[in-house]
């Protein structure tokens, strides 16, 4: 095996041995914050989901699962990411802040016990720490996917709020564990909410 495919190997196995300590620690927590993204959705509510370069993908991905459809078909579940509108970001960060660019949204876009889903490798990022700030200010709860210790986004997390943190450093192996939390949350989502229609039909 030359050097370039040694490198590939290290990286998958480096990937597997995250994901073995996330499938040991992460089900729980996981699990409460898909409970409380249906607790929202079954109450009226909405997702707002933000992120910063490949946490922005992340964001934009689990808005589109539940817009559009995960694995099996169902009625579209209400979900915006706020990273997509190049507008609306560039013209908060020419006339305010790049740090004003989420939070100036969820201002305008949250209501009380809407969610605000945030992806965060590092939990630095000071637009997400912001929007934090403005989900509280608008009573919503905070699901905050993160990494690292958590950063000072998880310092401002209060009591109903959920963090799942993944227990690294390395920002491509943190954010390829989100990747698969996303889907778990897009699963659970997806298996209580067509149980609950089959149940109604049946």
């Amino acid at each position: 095996m030359n050097q370039a495919s040694e490198r590939v190997s290290r990286i998958f196995h480096d990937g597997l041995a995250l994901k073995t300590i996330c499938a040991r620690e992460l089900p729980g927590v996981i699990a409460r914050a898909a409970g409380v993204v249906i607790d929202a959705l079954a109450t009226g509510n909405k997702v707002l989901c933000c992120g910063n370069g490949g946490s922005a993908a992340d964001a934009q991905h689990f808005s589109s699962e539940m817009l559009n459809r995960f694995e099996r078909e169902r009625p579209g579940l209400p979900a915006m990411a706020l990273t997509t509108d190049a507008s609306t970001i560039t013209s908060i960060g020419n006339d305010y802040d790049f740090a004003d660019i989420f939070s100036k949204q969820v201002r305008a876009l949250g209501k009380p016990g809407d969610i605000l889903l945030a992806y965060s490798t590092s939990g630095r990022s000071p637009n997400i720490v912001r929007a934090i700030e403005a989900a509280h200010e608008r009573d919503m709860i905070v699901l905050l996917i993160s990494g690292r210790d958590g950063g000072a986004a998880a310092a401002g997390l209060r009591a109903r709020d959920v963090e799942v943190r993944v227990p690294s450093d390395q920002t491509a192996r943190i954010q390829e564990v989100h990747l698969t939390i996303t889907h778990c949350l897009c699963d659970l989502i997806d298996g209580h909410l067509l149980d609950h229609l089959e149940r109604g039909t049946s």
